[in-house]
């Protein structure tokens, strides 16, 4: 008996995600669903493909082998289907985007409005995550990072703005109590708000001037992985926090934040799309990169 096509696409989920759970997250489906669906592949193929753990799933070597052949089939035969695509006016489908919190927050929502109206055919699957992954093996169709975090063998387009900010600053209350640094070193002998990835890295806070950098880790009375939750703490005067400015922008605006050691503050490059190159690309993804492009 032939294997299903359904069941082949899911051990293909499930193998590169190397999790039920992430694959099923990503498909919009149970864990148990494609745990029977691989189940029935093994007992039509009379093979293990992968290896279940408790805390890892991994393929066998036979599952290995099937999911080097099986990958570029499926993308053909999901390039054929999409191909349909170019006797519409506007394409069909979901676009899958993976991008850091910033960009979610403060770039991108302008861009997908815009793009969805233009695009109504097309759905936006957004998930946000600041680790860099493999977009590709994680199901998605593309990603947005920084340029230093972009494997070279993708394709990168920019998106948003083209410079921005990490600007520090302090509430007029901390500065009243604790005065105001004049050099980035003295930051160590004062409150600071840090702030944890995903990945669990506390980032050193960096500046620059004149060709002088300073890289520290300083201390103080927060950690956080919720960039709202640092700026609030700011605005209660608890810290000197160090973020995009494109988040501290209202409260520098307003006064409620005062800028800290400002002409020593870095730009740096801003966002792009990036995406593996494919033969045929979806639809969905080919017009939002049109779009972009567009400007």
């Amino acid at each position: 008996m032939r294997p299903d096509l359904a069941d082949l696409d899911a051990f293909a989920a499930v193998a590169r995600a190397r999790s039920f759970r992430g694959a099923a997250a990503l498909r919009g489906v149970s864990a148990s669903a494609l745990s029977d669906a691989i189940r029935r592949l093994e007992l039509r193929l009379g093979l293990r493909l992968l290896n279940r753990t408790t805390r890892s799933v991994t393929p066998t070597e036979a599952g290995q082998r099937l999911l080097e052949r099986l990958g570029p089939a499926l993308e053909a035969l999901l390039g054929a289907v999409d191909a349909v695509n170019d006797f519409r006016e506007s394409p069909t489908g979901t676009l899958r985007l993976n991008v850091p919190t910033i960009v979610a927050r403060r770039v991108l929502p302008p861009i997908a409005t815009r793009f969805l109206a233009a695009h109504p055919g097309v759905t936006l699957d957004v998930t946000t995550n600041d680790a860099l992954i493999d977009v590709l093996a994680a199901g998605f169709d593309a990603g947005i990072r920084y340029d230093e975090r972009i494997e070279r063998d993708m394709i990168a387009v920019p998106i948003g703005p083209r410079r921005q900010r990490y600007v520090s600053a302090a509430a007029p209350s901390y500065i009243a109590a604790r005065g105001r640094p004049s050099h980035p070193g003295d930051l160590l002998d004062h409150a600071c708000i840090r702030h944890r990835f995903a990945s669990g890295v506390i980032v050193a806070w960096e500046f620059e001037r004149n060709g002088e950098v300073v890289r520290l880790t300083p201390d103080g009375p927060l950690v956080a992985s919720t960039f709202d939750l640092e700026i609030a703490a700011a605005l209660a005067g608890l810290g000197i926090i160090f973020t995009f400015e494109d988040f501290l922008g209202p409260a520098l605006a307003d006064g409620s934040l005062e800028p800290i050691l400002e002409d020593w503050w870095q730009s740096f490059s801003g966002p792009f799309l990036y995406y593996p190159s494919r033969t045929h690309m979806p639809g969905p993804l080919r017009a939002f990169v049109d779009f972009i492009k567009a400007g």
